[in-house]
């Protein structure tokens, strides 16, 4: 048992790398098994085809930690930043970005837009809650903050082509003041 989650944790490791490296053209069983040292014929065991492996991997990023419901506004607010950034940061990249955003692979975007929804769900969940028991503003536009979170990564990327230490935290301080409550 212990092996096959290795197997799979290899498959989805090697899908992701290869998808953050070369966009979503680059992820092809062939290449996933050049790259993972696993056999073809072992990943069409556990994946049909090219699309559900794609799924499969993606689906590990864009499902966050669950926020215990305890925790305090502040920290709400970090782990919605934390979260609604890794899908690209530490899921598809920005070469799956622009790859989304230009539908050079219409079957990807497909897919990655229906795991967005999903993503966006949980995440919507979070500040609700918060608004709910009044620990961030009431009328905070849901959507429009997930947006801004997201925004300003792909624009400090764009800008600087990393992340520059402390940028979290500066985000942070931002735009504490326009939620809390």
């Amino acid at each position: 048992m212990a092996q096959q989650g290795r197997v799979e944790d290899g498959i989805a490791d090697s899908t992701l790398r290869l998808l953050r490296t070369g966009g979503p053209r680059a992820v092809t069983v062939e290449a996933v098994a050049a790259d993972s040292g696993i056999a073809k014929t072992t990943i069409y065991r556990r994946h049909a085809n090219r699309r559900d492996m794609l799924s499969s991997a993606l689906s590990r990023v864009a499902s966050p930690t669950p926020l215990d419901p305890q925790t305090e506004a502040p920290d709400r607010l970090r782990w919605l930043i934390d979260h609604a950034i890794e899908t690209i940061g530490d899921g598809i990249g920005l070469g799956g970005l622009a790859a989304m955003l230009t539908e050079d692979d219409p079957e990807f975007t497909t897919l990655f837009r229906q795991i967005l929804i999903d993503q966006r769900a949980k995440l919507a969940a979070a500040i609700d809650t918060a608004r709910a028991d009044g620990s961030m503003r009431a009328d905070i536009d849901t959507e429009a903050l997930i947006d801004a979170v997201v925004g300003a990564y792909i624009a400090e990327r764009a800008r600087t082509g990393s992340i520059a230490d402390g940028w979290r935290e500066r985000l942070f301080d931002l735009l504490w003041p326009a939620v809390q409550a």
